[in-house]
């Protein structure tokens, strides 16, 4: 193909163009309001997204960082517990863990899914053990129905890391509401993006729930400039719950067409001998925050789509248990066989909402020229 384009692994500012003149409406709203902080918007943001989950209460925080973080908080997970999660996910999940002085404990990937493998959970099960946070990577749900059995018999809590899986559901329910708690990342790649930071807390817990809305503000109780514990400063911007709230009406449009793209990759690209599509399974329905596809050419090919202009990436190139901020925990190379070996091969390609079917063809011949199909 001689005509170069240039594709981007993600692209907002098509997203955003549509949405000028309402963004534009916001901001005007917000600044005549001078309301920055809390009040009626982001009350109705919250109300807003729970009712679009079924989750009975939404909490807004300043990142998905902080809403796994106060999650733990708010559980009393501290020094001395042990929280199990995934070793192939974003570093803040651990992250989280480590703040509270709590000791993270991975387990190895479903090869199929790359979610946890719920199969290696109960071994390593101890007393210390007091919660599991499975992550619904890249937009599938992880396996729920194994996990909330494990956390019933061993009375562990469960913090869902929703932060790609805005929409998606494991039969027929929407990730963040499984949980005890269940955390949501609003950075701007995300499915459902802001203009900057966010994150949100969702819980059935009334208990739950207002003891976040007071961790979220510096630990405040009803009495102005009294608190009776720490808190943190984690507060969802007014103009940001505002963005949300109005990007919402359009996520599950925007879900939608992105399922139809992963569909047109896998129909595409499936027969090529050295790719491995998306596996999902027959319980959930993805959302496809990203598109990753496996390749043991990873890098040649890496290099050849750069070539055509078309930006790739890589989630994530190193497993968790092999960070050097993480070496402390003890583990070494071998310890997660599965997860090392798809690190190696993993590469997401472009997928968004407002991705043309003339760039995606372009992308799919890109890639069958690459491997001479």
């Amino acid at each position: 193909m001689n005509n170069l384009l240039n594709i981007p692994l993600v692209d907002l500012q098509f997203q955003h163009r549509f949405l000028k003149q309402e963004f534009n409406k916001i901001f005007e709203d917000v600044f005549e309001s001078s309301s920055f902080i809390k009040g009626p918007i982001l009350e109705g943001f919250e109300k807003d997204f729970a009712n679009f989950l079924g989750a009975k209460y939404c909490i807004g925080v300043a990142s998905g960082t902080d809403a796994l973080h106060l999650s733990l908080i708010a559980l009393g997970i501290e020094k001395g517990d042990e929280v199990i999660l995934p070793v192939n996910t974003f570093i803040a999940t651990v992250y989280a863990i480590l703040y509270t002085g709590a000791k993270p404990i991975f387990v190895d990937i479903d090869p199929k899914t790359y979610n946890i493998d719920t199969t290696l959970i109960e071994n390593i099960i101890t007393k210390k053990t007091k919660a599991i946070i499975p992550v619904h990577l890249y937009g599938q749900p992880a396996q729920m129905d194994k996990i909330l059995y494990l956390a019933k018999k061993y009375k562990l809590f469960i913090i869902e890391d929703a932060c790609q899986s805005h929409g998606a559901t494991y039969k027929g329910k929407y990730t963040g509401t499984f949980g005890d708690l269940a955390a949501f990342s609003f950075y701007p790649n995300k499915n459902l993006g802001a203009c900057g930071d966010g994150g949100a807390i969702t819980t059935n817990s009334l208990r739950l729930y207002n003891l976040l809305k007071r961790l979220r503000e510096y630990g405040f109780i009803d009495a102005k400039y009294t608190y009776d514990r720490i808190g943190y400063n984690s507060r969802l911007d007014t103009i940001q719950a505002a963005i949300l709230r109005k990007k919402l009406k359009y996520l599950k449009r925007w879900n939608i067409k992105r399922k139809k793209l992963a569909t047109y990759y896998n129909k595409k690209i499936k027969n090529i001998p050295y790719i491995t599509t998306p596996f999902v399974d027959k319980f959930v329905t993805s959302v496809y925050h990203l598109y990753v596809m496996r390749t043991k050419k990873r890098n040649l090919l890496i290099k050849y789509l750069s070539s055509k202009g078309i930006q790739t990436g890589i989630h994530y190139p190193i497993p968790l248990h092999l960070q050097k901020s993480l070496s402390s925990l003890g583990y070494k190379n071998g310890d997660f066989p599965v997860a090392e070996a798809i690190s190696k091969e993993i590469l997401s390609v472009p997928l968004y909402p407002e991705l043309t079917i003339f760039k995606q063809e372009y992308i799919v011949e890109s890639i069958k020229d690459f491997f001479e199909i």
